[in-house]
């Protein structure tokens, strides 16, 4: 059987930063080529970057929230890319500023089809929320690490919360082995 921790994924890695101090947005979006703006539909600027594939969230504040890379190294990448952008248009910003990794989002599969009503029983209903007609998934929220975890019937799961790629790898080990200890894996 092969070990679930080896079958994660990161799936998207959030991350939040900022240049302190306040932007003219419509500005920006006019001189950042590829920038797009529209304050009707959404109050950021978004900006894409293509290498690695990311996209930067703007807002007036200064503050910026890279979402869709998928590696925190590609959040480092992505947002420096957007610190030249904004230096390029004259706009101070300091040589290195914080990035926090507010969630990284991974997959991976257990490998065995699961019997969730059984789960949801097992692991108590303290930290479990489980209605299939609502939701195909069960939602167990993990204390350490500080997780919520979606398992699907199928064995897949998703991963959420995360601050560190390690933290979905200890997640799939806290799952598998509460499911073994119940005897639900199988």
């Amino acid at each position: 059987m092969t070990d679930p921790t080896d079958t994660i994924n990161i799936e998207n890695v959030v991350a939040s930063t900022g240049i302190g101090q306040e932007l003219d947005l419509q500005s920006v979006a006019m001189d950042l080529e590829g920038a797009d703006y529209d304050p009707e539909q959404f109050p950021g600027l978004v900006y894409r970057t293509q290498n690695p594939k990311s996209a930067a969230l703007i807002f007036r504040s200064g503050k910026i929230v890279c979402t869709g890379a998928k590696s925190t190294d590609d959040v480092h990448e992505s947002l420096n890319i957007v610190f030249d952008k904004l230096r390029e248009l004259k706009i101070q910003v300091e040589d290195d500023p914080e990035i926090t990794v507010q969630n990284i989002v991974t997959s991976a599969d257990l490998g065995k089809n699961l019997n969730l009503n059984a789960i949801a029983i097992g692991l108590g209903l303290e930290n479990i929320e489980y209605e299939p007609e609502q939701f195909p998934g069960l939602v167990y929220r993990l204390d350490e690490p500080k997780v919520v975890a979606l398992l699907f019937g199928s064995g897949k799961l998703v991963i959420t919360g995360g601050k560190k790629p390690e933290d979905a790898k200890h997640a799939v080990e806290v799952i598998t082995e509460r499911l073994s200890e119940l005897g639900l894996l199988g």
